[in-house]
């Protein structure tokens, strides 16, 4: 195989991965490459509406959105998905996601230096295919995309992710949060129950209203809950009767106000999930709570507090607990709340700590 090492390249496209947090997660990528290629041309592809959260990224050149497809999606999408790659005459593609699919696309359009990870059966549509790091398991997920840059010279790097807001939007969601009562001595904790991929990956309900509720006997604590629309009934209920200083903003936010909003939080309560990487982006401080899955691959890059009892079953990366959901369980209402205690006397807020 050719070596990459000093080839110039002034067509990039780079396919993102599919998930919020796992896209966050390879925005060092894009930070690592306009490094490396100052003059390139770089695009970033990417399922919509995850696509959205790189629209003011200064780094990326062209937004490449697309609409998720199957094995049984129409043949059209396909189609002008391969067509637009041909269009781009890009000389250089990286595949961050596993798929077959992915790099069949780079090959199917035409894409001149095709590099991936060598696995699930697309060696012979890579022409650089790159083995998978042997202690994938043991490393974080960020260090495991950059280093698929790796065979083009580019060295690994401490860069963590980043996502960019403008200031109208970051204005709006202030202008929001003001609407609901909170000024500028107000201390802000968001808290996000859910997640995507699975209950199993989730706190008790009852657990996160427990929070809440300790929360709320310091008078200048506001709550804001966020959440996807499947999750908006289960956050409604943890909120019911909680008082006007919870804000249950789930399933009424884009992933661009989503972002805005959670840059306004003094500290992000969250399971593993999107959010918490979004939070993790911005230089937020996190409490993240882990139990199905592995926090030295997901868990927060920069700056969080992990809980995560470490129970024997653990990391099962099921999506719901075939047995008795203890890794979660061992998690008390009392550690969270002083947890989240501690992020925020860290950032010097003014306090009043209940027992």
């Amino acid at each position: 195989m050719k070596s990459l090492r000093g080839l110039e390249f002034r067509n990039i496209v780079v396919r993102m991965p599919n998930w919020i947090g796992d896209m966050v997660m390879a925005t060092p990528v894009i930070s690592e490459l306009r490094k490396a290629y100052p003059e390139a041309r770089i695009t970033a592809m990417c399922r919509a509406p995850i696509c959205d959260l790189l629209k003011e990224d200064p780094e990326v050149d062209e937004l490449f959105c697309f609409s998720k497809t199957g094995s049984f999606s129409r043949r059209d999408d396909k189609k002008n998905i391969v067509e637009k790659l041909r269009q781009g005459k890009y000389d250089l593609g990286i595949s961050l996601t596993h798929s077959l699919s992915s790099a069949w696309w780079f090959w199917q359009g035409k894409v001149k230096t095709r590099l991936g990870y060598d696995c699930n059966g697309r060696h012979f549509l890579l022409n650089y295919p790159v083995p998978l790091p042997p202690n994938i398991e043991r490393q974080h997920l960020v260090t495991t995309y950059k280093m698929l840059l790796e065979p083009l010279g580019i060295p690994l790097s401490n860069s963590s992710p980043r996502l960019f807001l403008s200031e109208k939007e970051v204005q709006d969601a202030r202008v929001l949060l003001q609407q609901h009562g909170v000024t500028k001595e107000s201390i802000i904790v968001g808290i996000n129950p859910g997640a995507s991929y699975g209950s199993a990956k989730c706190w008790l309900p009852e657990r996160f209203r427990g929070v809440a509720e300790k929360l709320l006997a310091n008078p200048d604590i506001f709550i804001v809950f966020f959440g996807d629309q499947p999750s908006m009934r289960l956050v409604k209920e943890i909120c019911f009767g909680l008082g006007p200083r919870v804000i249950n903003l789930a399933g009424l936010t884009s992933l661009r106000e989503l972002a805005s909003l959670i840059s306004c939080c003094n500290v992000l309560l969250t399971n593993d999930s999107g959010p918490m990487h979004i939070a993790d982006a911005l230089g937020k401080k996190i409490v993240a709570l882990f139990g199905s899955t592995n926090e030295m691959v997901t868990g927060p890059h920069r700056n969080g507090i992990v809980i995560h009892k470490h129970v024997k079953c653990s990391p099962c990366y099921q999506r719901t607990c075939p047995i008795d959901f203890r890794c979660m369980k061992q998690i008390e209402v009392d550690e969270v709340y002083r947890a989240i205690i501690e992020r925020l006397e860290q950032s010097k807020s003014k306090l009043h700590i209940t027992a």
